[in-house]
């Protein structure tokens, strides 16, 4: 037997994962959203947040794929993670 682990990144994405079940799909929401599905996609663990991600993408009408898709849109204009240092700051990890 497997015992889940705790993701490193678990109290930090907490809080924007409450934000996002309450928010609407902006471009910000959005590319948050598909971040936080790539960090956590085969994670064994965090389970409450994976299960709070299907939710936030049934309640958008989203499948993983068009959301995807979207946020390939929006990370090709860029500028989504602008921070006021003027650089693109993304945490993936």
């Amino acid at each position: 037997m497997t015992l889940d682990q705790q993701h490193p990144q678990y109290n930090r994405d907490r809080p924007i994962i409450e934000s996002l079940l309450q928010g609407e799909p902006s471009d910000l929401n959005l590319a948050e959203l598909a971040r936080l599905r790539v960090r956590y996609n085969g994670f064994p663990g965090a389970r409450d947040i994976q299960a709070n991600l299907d939710t936030i993408l049934q309640k958008w009408n989203l499948t993983e794929e068009q959301l995807f898709e979207r946020t390939r849109l929006i990370h090709e204009a860029g500028g989504i993670y602008k921070t006021r240092g003027k650089r693109e700051e993304q945490d993936w990890n």
